[in-house]
């Protein structure tokens, strides 16, 4: 369903790289599970994923497209709903849903029948032709993912997704996550909530500096009886620790050719830097 291989992704001007030779795949029916601290990579790896920014290096496939290739049909394949409910206030819920299945040219004799089903699973059909700004939180929350669904993507993405929901909101999206990998899909999605995590999902990632630290089968943690949250600490504490260490080398690094170059040149110096520390390792994989 999704590949990803090898993936970089520096910033302009930024001091460090972001997302560091990031590799992973999610399998066909798998609920997968992203987790990292505040900062740790997790929104940049998957905004490259979706293509709403370009990345250094590396490759994304989408159901056997590429995503710098074949952006639009990898595209049509994923449906996404961001951390921020982005949606379009002014108009109704229908309009808004009518206008995503448009831009996805969901065949209109199908169109109906999925609304219905999405309207009445998450629980908007007294709110569904009311404007958006009238929305809480959580409903707009609700109405990005039925736009996310509604042309019937094999591959669901979510970042953050239960964030300002409540516990009845909550239930109905996870319990739509299983219900949309036991029929053939996949689902990945970022969260805080290791619980959730935990309980939900097949397997999970973390990400730590914007490096892979673990991949994690989480059913054969539950056979051993090995806490993901113990676990999570354990390793973003060490990895914490490592990362700490290359950056205050950096900025020695740089403290000392700002005092040989100026600030300024020293700064595009350590920039300079980290782009061939990428290509050197590009060229290692």
């Amino acid at each position: 369903m999704l590949k990803v291989k090898n993936l970089f992704k520096v910033y302009k001007n930024a001091k460090y790289i972001s997302a560091r030779n990031v590799s992973f795949e999610v399998k066909e029916g798998e609920i997968f599970g992203f987790l990292g601290v505040n900062g740790a990579g997790k929104s940049t790896t998957i905004k490259c994923i979706t293509g709403i920014i370009p990345f250094t290096a590396g490759k994304i496939e989408v159901c056997g497209h590429d995503i710098k290739e074949e952006p639009f049909d990898a595209k049509r394949s994923f449906g996404f709903v961001p951390d921020n409910h982005a949606v379009y206030d002014k108009l109704t819920g229908s309009e808004y849903i009518s206008y995503i299945a448009s831009i996805y040219k969901v065949p209109v004799e199908e169109y109906q029948k999925r609304f219905d089903t999405l309207v009445e699973k998450f629980n908007l059909k007294n709110a569904i032709n009311n404007q958006i700004m009238s929305y809480s939180h959580g409903m707009k929350q609700k109405i990005s993912i039925i736009g996310a669904l509604i042309h019937e993507p094999k591959l669901w993405i979510l970042d953050e997704p239960m964030v300002g929901l409540d516990p009845q909101s909550i239930l109905d999206v996870k319990n739509y996550m299983k219900e949309y990998a036991e029929s053939g899909n996949s689902v990945i999605f970022s969260s805080h909530n290791l619980d959730t995590v935990e309980k939900l999902c097949d397997r999970a990632l973390i990400i730590h500096g914007g490096t892979v630290i673990a991949l994690i089968d989480l059913k054969e943690y539950q056979k051993k009886g090995i806490s993901l949250e113990d676990e999570f600490m354990r390793l973003t504490k060490e990895a914490s620790k490592e990362i700490d260490k290359v950056r205050a080398d950096l900025l020695k690094q740089e403290e000392e050719l700002a005092k040989k170059m100026g600030k300024r040149k020293a700064g595009k110096a350590m920039q300079k830097k980290i782009r061939e520390e990428v290509f050197a390792q590009m060229e290692m994989n």
